[in-house]
């Protein structure tokens, strides 16, 4: 059993910044590459950014990062983080955090946390 808990979220107003975290645990071997996605209301979920055990990192060209969002991870804690800086109202969503995961029986599964709502209003 593996659970991503994230947490970071809430309101901020625009200019703002915000640090979300996602600590995965459980029955955990390894873990592979792990994300960031967000969902607007009515929307399908789209990628943020991901990032490598390795540390190698990848943003969505559709997401307007423009250097505003940092994905980063501590491999030792199990946990990912999305620094976000100069918040506008359009980064108003639900982020959820995604880890490609190895168990100790050997299989590897694709996990979700829970969610976690930002909102950028003034």
């Amino acid at each position: 059993q593996v659970q991503l808990v994230e947490s970071g979220g809430g309101l901020v107003q625009p200019g703002g910044s915000l640090r979300l975290s996602c600590a995965a645990s459980g029955s955990i071997f390894s873990i592979n590459t792990m994300g960031w996605y967000r969902q607007y209301p009515g929307k399908e979920r789209e990628l943020v950014a991901t990032i490598t055990s390795g540390g190698y990192t990848n943003y969505a060209d559709s997401v307007n990062v423009k250097g505003r969002l940092t994905i980063s991870r501590d491999n030792a804690k199990n946990t990912v983080y999305l620094q976000m800086n100069s918040l506008t109202p359009e980064d108003t969503a639900v982020y959820y955090c995604n880890a490609f995961i190895r168990s100790h029986s050997g299989s590897y599964s694709a996990y979700w946390g829970q969610g976690t709502q930002v909102t950028v209003s003034s």
